[in-house]
């Protein structure tokens, strides 16, 4: 492993499970995971945050034992956005060049990019993405990389995706009480499918179905572009609450029913063994069925997937994946659900694991669909600038106890009493104590 690369670690705040993992890339460019915290989310609804108390504890929980585990010192995470406020459409950015001798360079891109976010959105939305899909110059059409070419007109068609302010604010809000910097938020579809996605898929055409928790993500990629993104606001957490009423148990009952012995397609259970569950204080235990409990599952998760396909046919590339379709997520564990979608949907499937970017003797643990969001934040966040850690606080305590050398020295002002009086010492450390400790302007 190379000693000397940067550590990147990615948040995951999902509506079942907060998860931090650590890793670095290797001399080979593959990623090597330092350390997972996993704990259980309680302050999460449908991926979106709903108590910002609770949220914080799992935030700095699942950091501490991240922390602990890679041996590492954790301040500056790469999180990730869903939930059922996203939105996506596509717009087309036109630009008028002076000088058809100039090459197009990277600053055209970016002048194009930054007219994008002047789009007026509904009140209270933001842009969280502007993803360039193809460009125009000169009327000539599919071009991928305009960089280097000449013209006078270029237009570029982006893939926009924007959120809530809200949404986002309280996320930002919950890893800075958790003592945190943000380096990056990413929309956790297009996250997931970095790290289960060949590049060869997305070239063919393939639609990235996410089953978390609370919500289903859904991202469609056609020519190596990513072509539309939704967020369903159903999941896992919706099945288990089938469960619970379809057979009358405990919430915490009909989760372990779903993971222990739930399967997806009612008609591949052929031992139909009946399951006991023990009883209320003293009342006796109920018995189900395996098939019968198959067959509650079966009808929502195909439900699921009426959702879904309606959006891959929204989108205007029902015809053009080649690649079928690729779950991943927790809600990807349940058995044969790879042959319901492919019954249900008629296209290809298949249960995407994240080890597409993993370098060889990654922990087992990692190599689990619930890993697929985590991962593909690690990996965006190797390709954004990581902020330095802040360690001014520590960098004041120790000017405070030392002597007039130790501060910088564009803040050392020459000494005007003459009578060796130390009050000036004790003015100008108090002063440089309260710059350093001022609050920077936020961004939200």
């Amino acid at each position: 492993m190379n000693e000397d690369s940067q550590v990147v670690v990615a948040l995951d705040i999902g509506t079942t499970k907060v998860c931090a993992i650590a890793g670095r890339k290797n001399e080979f460019g593959k990623l090597e995971i330092l350390g997972v915290g996993k704990v259980d989310s309680v302050g999460v609804l449908r991926g979106v945050v709903s108590n910002i108390e609770k949220t914080v504890k799992a935030i700095s929980d699942a950091v501490l034992e991240a922390e602990r585990r890679s041996g590492t010192k954790i301040s500056v995470v790469n999180v990730g956005i869903a939930g059922q406020h996203i939105k996506s459409l596509q717009h087309r950015g036109i630009l008028t060049r002076d000088n058809i001798h100039n090459e197009i360079g990277k600053a055209d891109i970016k002048r194009l990019v930054r007219d994008m976010h002047k789009l007026v959105l509904p009140p209270g939305d933001k842009i969280i993405h502007v993803i360039p899909q193809e460009y125009i110059v000169d009327n000539e059409q599919g071009i991928l990389d305009p960089i280097g070419m000449s013209g006078i007109r270029l237009e570029a068609n982006f893939h926009i995706i924007t959120g809530q302010i809200t949404a986002s604010k309280n996320i930002f809000k919950c890893v800075e009480k958790s003592g945190l910097d943000v380096a990056s938020l990413t929309l956790e579809p297009i996250a997931s499918s970095a790290a289960v996605l060949s590049e060869e898929e997305k070239e063919a055409g393939v639609a990235l179905v996410d089953i978390g928790g609370g919500t289903t993500d859904l991202a469609i990629f056609h020519e190596g572009i990513i072509r539309h993104t939704c967020v369903i606001p159903f999941g896992g957490n919706v099945i288990t609450k089938d469960i619970k009423e379809g057979c009358t148990v405990m919430q915490h009952q009909a989760e372990q029913l779903k993971v222990k012995f739930g399967a997806a397609l009612a008609e591949e259970v052929f031992d139909n063994r009946i399951i006991t569950i023990p009883g209320l204080k003293g009342r006796d235990p109920k018995e189900i069925s395996e098939k019968n409990l198959a067959r509650i599952i079966q009808a929502r998760v195909e439900e699921i997937f009426d959702h879904v396909f309606w959006e891959i046919r929204r989108s205007g590339f029902e015809r053009k994946l080649i690649g079928g379709i690729v779950l991943t997520g927790g809600g990807s564990l349940l058995r044969y659900i790879d042959k319901l979608v492919e019954l249900h949907t008629g296209m290809n499937t298949r249960i995407g694991i994240p080890i597409e970017q993993l370098a060889h003797g990654y922990a087992e643990e990692v190599c689990s669909p619930i890993y697929s969001t985590a991962i593909g934040l690690l990996l965006k966040g190797f390709e954004v600038e990581q902020p330095a850690p802040k360690v001014i606080k520590e960098a004041v305590a120790v000017k405070e106890e030392g002597t007039p050398e130790e501060v910088p020295n564009a803040m050392v002002a020459e000494p005007v009493l003459a009578d060796g009086s130390d009050k000036w010492y004790e003015s100008l450390f108090k002063k440089t104590k309260e710059w350093f400790e001022a609050e920077p302007d936020a961004e939200f």
